[in-house]
């Protein structure tokens, strides 16, 4: 392949509809790319097929920013950082499991369950990136903060719009179900969530309460066990029980032994 005669109208024109057809990748790299291909004697067919490939590398990479930035996590948690150590109750099979988003596939949903500061939004995050990297949708929200915007939505008329938009996403997750109670819209709102992705799209829900004492979160028995009745039919669930994480975790950066570590030596 050559680039020795160059010919600047034509470049122009190849730049002009590189930009056209939303090739940004190419119209930055073909000229250096080129020049590579002529001094290694490359044919254009190996040219076109690396410039391709810096494109298709490109928009991968630009995707799956945009699906992290839709998802609207709280902060950036690898499941690589999470100590299994300092969380023994935590069932690691379960978590890579879940980590494989088959689970997903599926429309199969997920529940954290356990003390505060066990790492159930760590893992709730860490979860969610993976599904992000698997090229699917997701959402991230705290239950308060979906309760107030279900409600705030039906108040404006744009009810409808919000579930719709929530349909679109294919694992939603909902993080400190139970520190707080709903209002009886609000519950009733909730449970339409929960409701409408019945099989047809993911739930992880991180909760501070056992699922028996749910129904003091959503104002009643009967709206509580129809919606656990949903929920946890297709459920994967992780107990998180136990000594704070973030407590273990903040202990061992200090260089101090949770309390748990000092007993056992004991």
């Amino acid at each position: 392949m050559s680039t020795s005669t160059q010919n600047p109208p034509q470049n122009l024109l190849l730049r002009h509809n590189l930009k056209a057809l939303k090739l940004p990748t190419m119209l930055a790299e073909h000229e250096k790319l080129a020049r590579e291909a002529s001094e290694a004697n490359e044919d254009y067919q190996g040219y076109l097929l690396r410039l391709s490939e810096l494109e298709l590398a490109a928009r991968s990479t630009n995707a799956l920013a945009g699906r992290i930035k839709l998802a609207s996590f709280p902060l950036i948690k690898e499941l690589a950082d999470f100590d299994f150590a300092l969380a023994p109750t935590v069932s690691k099979p379960k978590v890579l499991e879940l980590a494989r988003c088959q689970w997903v596939d599926r429309h199969h949903t997920a529940g954290l369950i356990g003390n505060s500061g066990t790492g159930k939004t760590h893992l709730a995050v860490a979860i969610g990136l993976c599904v992000c990297r698997a090229g699917k949708r997701v959402k991230f929200t705290t239950a308060a903060t979906l309760a107030n915007q279900l409600e705030e939505a039906q108040k404006q008329y744009r009810l409808e719009r919000m579930l719709k938009g929530l349909e679109k996403v294919d694992l939603l997750v909902i993080d400190e179900l139970g520190y707080l109670s709903f209002s009886r819209t609000a519950a009733e709102l909730l449970f339409q969530v929960f409701a409408d992705r019945y099989e047809r799209g993911s739930i992880l829900v991180t909760s501070n309460l056992p699922f028996d004492e749910w129904g003091g979160v959503f104002q009643g028995e009967r709206m509580t066990a129809a919606l656990l009745d949903r929920f946890t039919h297709h459920c994967t669930i992780i107990e998180m029980n136990g000594e704070s994480y973030r407590f273990r975790e903040s202990a061992k950066s200090a260089g101090r032994q949770p309390a748990a570590a000092k007993t056992a030596m004991a």
